[in-house]
């Protein structure tokens, strides 16, 4: 009733140093994959920008006030 070893062979996976192209179709054609998937979804691509940009420029304008406040 005793367990025979068994032998397991060992698979590693490794890349290579020289290996210059380690995923090549992922830049391939980034610019149009991008414009793709904008073009695709535009609705959600505004409704994410939109905030950003809105929340940026009303940072900028409170700062750019808070710098001229002194003058009136």
């Amino acid at each position: 009733m005793g367990k025979t070893p068994v032998r397991m062979k060992v698979v590693m996976y490794s890349l290579s140093p020289l290996q210059q192209k380690v995923m090549p179709g992922l830049w391939k054609d980034f610019t149009g994959k991008i414009h793709q998937k904008v073009s695709e979804n535009w609705m959600s691509a505004a409704l994410l920008v939109t905030p950003v940009v809105g929340t940026y420029m009303y940072a900028m304008n409170y700062k750019e006030n808070e710098k001229m406040e002194h003058r009136y």
